[in-house]
């Protein structure tokens, strides 16, 4: 696969802002992530990574799970540069769909630290808990930091600089009951809608491991908004992992209604040949994810346990909801 030449012109003129800039191969670059500066311990680790994916070129962190369009990038690093993209681009009539990939399946202990939370409730500020309820979320469930950078560095060093910094709802993520890291999700529009920062850089990128019982099924969704309207759920806040890791020998994963989407298909594709249950939503629901469902007025869990499906009946209820 080779790297549209307008993608790979922009990414050599803005190499010199990315740190430990590198190019592995043609349709690969790495190097520190600009939007959450990386490892502060190790100042040599590079999880900033561009790619080429089909007709797209994308921007992945491995470490705090940022993904994005390489349009969009730019837009974050350079806006100066990111004007003179939009033009080439359009003068030469490129389109296309961004794609992400799969984060690498980490090992973990857990950690031997406890940290707190010294932040108010998103109910107790108008703002997060307006976001919030328009949605039908719980504001008590999350925090909220007025100046996300600045709470995140005081317990991790994260961020370089604490310029523009920006207001975001805390979504903690514990396990044994320890904090292990956080996900900020923007309020305001921006390209960036989740920063995850681990405290642990091994730890788990999964929200509600605590809550569960591993004894029965448990529900996987793609997101912590989404886990929290369906009983007994987890979310992956990052890529797919081996959740057998941490006990839950059952799971059922739930992936957006997006048949359209060839990450969505492929990770559906992978988990009914592993075996594992899915769902595969009815054709009658049009809402993309479970947030929108639940805002439509539908029986989310109801939806849920009637159509999870494993084996020959899952592909031939896969094959089916592709073409839609």
């Amino acid at each position: 696969m080779w790297m549209d030449h307008v993608d790979s012109k922009f990414i050599g003129l803005v190499s010199s802002k990315l740190q430990k800039f590198k190019r592995v191969k043609a349709d690969l670059y790495n190097f520190r992530c600009p939007i959450c500066g990386d490892s502060k311990k190790n100042k040599s680790k590079t999880r900033g990574y561009i790619y080429a994916v089909k007709a797209n070129t994308n921007f992945k962190c491995h470490n705090c799970g940022a993904s994005m369009s390489l349009n969009n990038f730019l837009k974050q690093v350079d806006p100066a540069v990111h004007k003179q993209y939009v033009m080439e681009k359009f003068k030469e009539g490129h389109t296309g769909r961004n794609f992400v990939i799969d984060e690498p399946i980490i090992k973990f202990e857990a950690p031997k630290f406890k940290k707190k939370l010294k932040l108010p409730k998103a109910s107790e500020h108008p703002r997060p808990a307006g976001y919030l309820t328009a949605r039908q979320l719980d504001p008590s469930k999350f925090y909220y930091a007025e100046k996300f950078k600045k709470f995140a560095n005081s317990l991790k060093p994260t961020f370089d600089s604490e310029d523009y910094d920006e207001e975001r709802i805390i979504i903690p993520l514990y396990y044994e009951k320890n904090l292990i890291g956080f996900q900020g999700r923007s309020i305001k529009p921006n390209p960036v809608k989740y920063i995850t920062v681990m405290l642990d850089d091994d730890a788990p990128k999964i929200y509600g491991l605590d809550n569960i019982r591993k004894d029965a099924p448990v529900y996987v969704t793609e997101g912590p908004f989404d886990s929290t309207f369906i009983r007994n759920a987890i979310a992956m806040c990052g890529a797919d992992a081996d959740v057998s890791r941490w006990g839950i020998s059952n799971p059922v994963w739930i992936y957006d209604n997006e048949p359209r989407n060839r990450e969505i298909t492929n990770r559906i594709s992978k988990t009914i040949d592993s075996g594992q249950s899915v769902v595969i939503w009815p054709e009658s629901i049009d809402d993309k994810d479970i947030n929108d469902m639940v805002m439509s007025g539908l029986d989310v869990q109801s939806v849920i346990e009637s159509n999870t499906y494993s084996g020959l009946e899952a592909k031939l209820k896969f094959t089916t909801w592709k073409k839609i």
